[in-house]
């Protein structure tokens, strides 16, 4: 894969990432918040966006999302990583519920 086929992948990947995110946001704000990671400033500008402002936001040759998980623990419990799959669930409740307390630190 050359550069451009990257940008070309990013700007793609924005676009998805914020209609994405609108559809989210006007539908079901608290929850939006929650799954996105956003603030409520930020929630509300992307809940305004027309569809050329965001053409325009995600024709950038950055990437707009990000990961939230960045510790150890949480990729563990996500990956069950030398678990058994019966605990799957469990884990990802673990993770959720490690990854709501982290957005609650950040709002």
């Amino acid at each position: 894969m050359n550069a451009d086929q990257i940008l070309t992948e990013i700007r793609e990947a924005n676009l998805s990432y914020l209609m994405l995110a609108q559809s989210l946001i006007r539908s079901d704000k608290e929850q939006a918040l929650f799954r996105l990671g956003v603030s409520e400033d930020s929630a509300a500008m992307i809940a305004l966006l027309t569809p050329t402002q965001m053409m325009k936001v995600a024709s950038g040759n950055t990437l707009l999302c990000k990961f939230r998980i960045d510790d150890d623990l949480v990729w563990g419990l996500l990956t069950n990583h030398g678990k058994r799959a019966a605990n799957d669930t469990t884990s990802r409740l673990h993770a959720s519920i490690l990854m709501a307390g982290r957005h609650q630190e950040a709002a």
